[in-house]
């Protein structure tokens, strides 16, 4: 019983001491590491300036991808499409439309608006013009019904049309005096924006894809350049019996500390840039303050995972580098 009892105490102490050995190497990784990433300025500063235009490219591109959506989608809440009825329409006529139209995929709302609802609306947007009165008062033309409707997609109409043609309900009521609006003055500058916001996506993913690949590659050739020019050290290490993980582990904590502080400069620029931009941007009716409040509000969740996209990026490539290296020279 005994001796059972000293052999399991024997194996526990064996398992603390096997987990001190364990912290006390990874502490040494860490601190190996550290001291490779000032060893050579040179070589850090270049790996560190290419990995922080990376994550600003990436970090521009989605706040610039996320500002066009918004715009897009503020514009698309302020115009309506419109559809005019005759005015002699009844109320239930003109509801039995819109009941029909809320019920297309494509349609978000529609808000009618009655003939005397109208005129009320255009005397109290022109009181102030008394000339746009009289013309009202010796116009012999009435206000039609409208339908101010909102779709999903501002460019996309086609339902909305063929609801035009097709519906019986809408061609037995509709004016033939006017034609439907399907999407107002600015549907030009809408569509304009669209497009915009899907090339710009485009465009930064196809940097960000470069950038990254450019990163990989410099920060895959720094850490060669460190290996080889420590490649004995590297030997006596392995003669000794040091293993590979812990060979290996300096070199990964380098390139993590390259991407930690490219993730700390590329947001600071970011967000200033982001900050002195946003006055111009809201003098040209570009939607930016819903995206700059989220970044601040979320600012350390942002900064946690720009740090975790450049870790990403430095093990990636250190472990590559090592791979190739240590497998032929070790």
């Amino acid at each position: 019983m005994a001796a059972k009892a000293k052999k399991q105490n024997t194996k526990v102490l064996t398992q603390q001491k096997h987990r001190r050995r364990q912290w006390v190497t990874f502490f040494r990784m860490i601190r190996y590491g550290v001291n490779n990433f000032t060893r050579n300025t040179w070589l850090t500063l270049a790996a560190t300036a290419v990995m922080t235009i990376t994550l600003l490219t990436i970090f521009v591109g989605i706040a610039s991808h996320q500002v066009l959506v918004d715009t897009v989608a503020k514009l698309r809440d302020e115009v309506s499409m419109s559809i005019y009825l005759q005015t002699d329409t009844t109320e239930e006529e003109a509801e039995l439309v819109v009941s029909e139209l809320r019920q297309l995929s494509s349609v978000l709302d529609v808000t009618p608006r009655s003939p005397e609802e109208a005129r009320s609306q255009f005397v109290d947007s022109n009181a102030s013009d008394p000339a746009m009165l009289d013309a009202l008062k010796e116009a012999t033309n009435a206000f039609p019904w409208t339908l101010n409707i909102k779709v999903v997609d501002i460019n996309d109409t086609s339902e909305l049309s063929t609801f035009v043609e097709e519906n019986d309900a809408l061609k037995e009521h509709i004016d033939t005096n006017r034609t439907p609006s399907f999407a107002g003055d600015r549907r030009e500058a809408i569509a304009s924006i669209g497009e915009a916001a899907n090339f710009a996506q485009q465009v930064g993913i196809i940097m960000s894809v470069v950038f990254i690949s450019i990163s990989t590659l410099i920060i895959f050739n720094t850490i060669r350049m460190a290996i080889f020019n420590r490649r004995e050290e590297i030997q006596m290490m392995k003669l000794i019996g040091a293993e590979r993980s812990f060979i290996r582990g300096p070199f990964v904590v380098e390139a993590v500390v390259y991407g930690f502080f490219a993730a700390l400069i590329a947001s600071g620029i970011g967000y200033g840039l982001l900050i002195l931009a946003a006055p111009s941007l809201k003098e040209a009716e570009v939607s930016v303050q819903p995206i700059m409040d989220t970044l601040t509000f979320y600012a350390g969740f942002v900064v946690l995972a720009m740090i975790f996209i450049g870790a990403i990026i430095g093990i990636i490539s250190s472990l590559l580098a090592t791979r190739r290296y240590l497998r032929t020279e070790i």
